[in-house]
């Protein structure tokens, strides 16, 4: 690309692919029949896709897959899952049907707050701030009521706002906190009008205080927004048996696979670079669902991972034990999810996965996505600590490496009639598929 563009924006969908064929590709053909390729034959759910985000040129496919016998709280799911990666979900799918014959899954909500803060800047006395906030505070809730009515209509609003001194990290710089109650709804857009309320509220308020100098009144809005930390919107999810019933084809030893399954956890509770490696593993459950369920995974990934440091040390969100003969593995999790508004209302698949889940609220969907991603966690740390991650990993992903090199029917049977009594790796499907075609 030469120069900067102006008004792509404002070009239609055919010149913006017309544009970007031109400026990247040497066969722009190619290019624009491979971007064209990804259309939906619909016209109309091809402008409902557009119409998602902005400057759209295709669609991007990420395949859908279904873990079915997750047995949560005493009843049965197939869950939806939505991730670009080989063995996630046959991972996943043995995991359920291993704890399905061991009580399956326990979940518990142990909270649902979510929280927003107006970010303000103060020259003056703290007290006074505090007094005049106090003095104010119903105003919060009475100006915001045509905002917060439907909300309240089903059982959710504003829980609370505080005044918080934050001057000890900044310069002049105070919070208001507010937490929020937002029932099946994710509540972003709910909560940032709120916030935005708030704020005017404050500074007209301040403007109209006699007890106020004027350097005082001239109260500084930063900004209005929720935060994706969430700690006190937290869903448990658990798993628990004999260690005598831990036994499988892959586990003949269950004391000995038991002792190691706990140290597993515990190097990453205590050690930050497996500890990453090991969340990152929950979150391919997690994160799978909550495409599938049209919620935001960058929210969930970003408070999940500051839940993670909590105690001032990146560490394993999983926990197991041994006590009493009893093996317990567990998870605490904090998730701000929706199933109603945004994408759960829009997108036709979305609405497949909440009817396979047969249309959970919001705190069910919690449990199932919690429940998925311990199922992931000990998916993992069962293969890493047995067989080793790679086994199972490879069967999986031998089928990119076969697409990859575009692999015919008969080069497919050889390939897998080889690798069924030796180690898989890239390298030697490759050098096998080379040898077959010389």
């Amino acid at each position: 690309m030469s120069q900067a563009i102006s008004g792509f924006s404002k070009l239609s969908k055919e010149e913006k692919i017309n544009w970007i064929a031109k400026e990247y590709f040497s066969n722009g053909k190619e290019a624009i029949s491979i971007i064209k390729q990804y259309w939906n034959n619909d016209e109309k759910l091809q402008q409902l896709h557009d119409e998602f985000i902005e400057n759209t040129i295709s669609n991007f496919y990420l395949p859908m897959g279904i873990a079915p016998n997750f047995l949560i709280n005493g009843k049965y799911y197939s869950v939806p899952m939505v991730i670009e990666e080989s063995s996630v979900v046959a991972a996943a799918a043995k995991a359920a049907k291993f704890w399905s014959t061991r009580g399956g899954f326990k979940t518990t909500i142990l909270g649902t707050e979510k929280i927003g803060q107006v970010h303000f800047l103060y020259k003056g006395d703290f007290k006074k701030l505090n007094a005049f906030f106090l003095s104010i505070k119903p105003k919060f809730f009475t100006e915001t009521e045509s905002i917060t009515k439907n909300m309240q209509k089903r059982g959710g609003g504003i829980l609370d706002i505080e005044l918080v001194d934050k001057t000890h990290d900044l310069e002049n710089y105070f919070q208001l906190h507010a937490t929020f109650e937002t029932k099946d709804s994710m509540g972003a857009n709910f909560i940032n009008s709120c916030l935005e309320q708030f704020a005017k509220t404050l500074t007209n308020e301040a403007q109209n205080n006699d007890d106020f100098n004027q350097e005082e009144k001239n109260i500084t809005i930063v900004m209005s927004i929720l935060s994706n930390y969430v700690p006190n919107c937290i869903v448990r999810a658990e798993v628990s048996c004999k260690v005598e019933d831990l036994v499988e084809k892959k586990i003949d030893n269950p004391n000995e696979f038991a002792d190691k399954f706990v140290q597993a956890v515990k190097i990453a509770e205590v050690e930050p670079y497996r500890a990453v490696t090991h969340n990152k593993g929950i979150m391919n459950g997690i994160d799978s669902v909550v495409l599938a369920t049209g919620n935001d995974f960058r929210a969930v990934e970003a408070g999940v991972h500051a839940y993670a440091s909590k105690n001032g040390k990146y560490s394993s969100l999983s926990h197991a034990k041994i006590e009493n003969g009893i093996f317990t593995f567990w998870m605490e999790i904090p998730l701000a999810l929706g199933t109603v508004g945004g994408l759960t209302s829009l997108h036709p698949l979305v609405k497949i996965a909440l009817e396979i889940l047969e249309k959970p609220s919001a705190q069910e969907l919690m449990q199932i996505i919690a429940a998925t991603g311990l199922a992931q966690n000990f998916a993992a740390l069962r293969s890493l600590t047995t067989t080793g991650i790679q086994e199972g990993h490879m069967k999986m992903h031998i089928n990119n490496i076969l697409n990859q090199y575009q692999a015919t029917k008969e080069e497919r049977i050889v390939v897998a009639k080889h690798f069924e009594n030796n180690t898989i790796s890239h390298a030697s499907v490759v050098e096998l598929i080379e040898n077959l075609r010389k």
